[in-house]
């Protein structure tokens, strides 16, 4: 419905947007040049921030722009799985077959992953919702990652979760595997001029005019997002949809306030 009463060829803020949108905020940038880093040393790294973030959109992006001849990139979310479960994981991300064997697929899999790096294309395995995982996988993983005593590494892993998973990190047990990680970023989230840069491009990236915003709605936005990309978009969506609903040409305070109050009802 507001699509055409602002005269928007589609929602931007639904989050199947193209990554051609992409909105280049300090976040994005600094982990997509991390991100960079790490493929190019096939080390760990660790990416978190609170629900909402955009840290797997910055993934998404930076997947989107590798050379397929010269990657293999797998994306895992399912992170509430038993260690067996995971590795069977690991084997279909790869391609190989997977068994109730622990054992055996461990060998497959570093198999797969020598093989992947001798042919010049290294696997890399992002694991999303990191702070999910039970502890043993994290021990299993630092195994994984162990070849040729300790001297190559095969992949590129990549944590992505939130905040609290640098706590599990920090534990005495996980002192091997913290000693490997080469990145940590964790996202500071959109600044208030940040947030309104983000809205205005992504309103006229479906050729409406950032001027639909009235005085005060983004900073009303910013405060209740706390900076955070994927509140900004629901906000967005519930705010244009009232709207249009009522008629509003320019989207003022009291629009934003009654969609937050929506959502809070949700």
């Amino acid at each position: 419905m507001f699509r055409a009463f602002y005269g928007m060829e589609d929602n931007p803020f639904e989050k199947s947007a193209p990554t051609s949108r992409q909105f280049g905020s300090k976040d994005f940038t600094e982990m997509s040049a991390r991100l960079k880093y790490v493929v190019e040393k096939h080390g760990i790294a660790v990416f978190t921030s609170p629900s909402g973030g955009g840290k797997t959109y910055a993934l998404r992006c930076f997947a989107e722009s590798l050379n397929k001849n010269l990657h293999q990139i797998a994306y895992i979310c399912l992170s509430t799985v038993s260690v067996v479960q995971f590795y069977q994981q690991f084997c279909a991300a790869l391609g190989v077959p997977w068994s109730v064997s622990k054992t055996n697929m461990f060998a497959d899999i570093q198999a797969q992953l020598l093989a992947l790096y001798k042919s010049k294309k290294p696997f890399i395995l992002a694991l999303d919702e990191a702070h999910e995982l039970d502890p043993r996988i994290l021990k299993d993983i630092k195994m994984i990652m162990n070849h040729g005593y300790d001297s190559v590494n095969m992949f590129s892993l990549l944590f992505i979760g939130e905040p609290h998973f640098n706590k599990t990190l920090e534990k005495p047990v996980h002192e091997s595997l913290r000693q490997r990680i080469i990145v940590h970023y964790n996202f500071i989230g959109l600044s208030a001029d940040e947030t309104a840069a983000y809205v205005a491009k992504k309103l006229e990236s479906v050729g409406a005019a950032a001027s639909i915003m009235g005085e005060g709605t983004l900073a009303a936005i910013h405060g209740h997002s706390q900076g955070r990309p994927r509140l900004v978009d629901s906000l967005m969506t519930d705010a244009l949809t009232l709207g249009a609903q009522l008629g509003k040409q320019v989207i003022d305070t009291d629009t934003i306030l009654a969609a937050i109050n929506n959502q809070a009802l949700h």
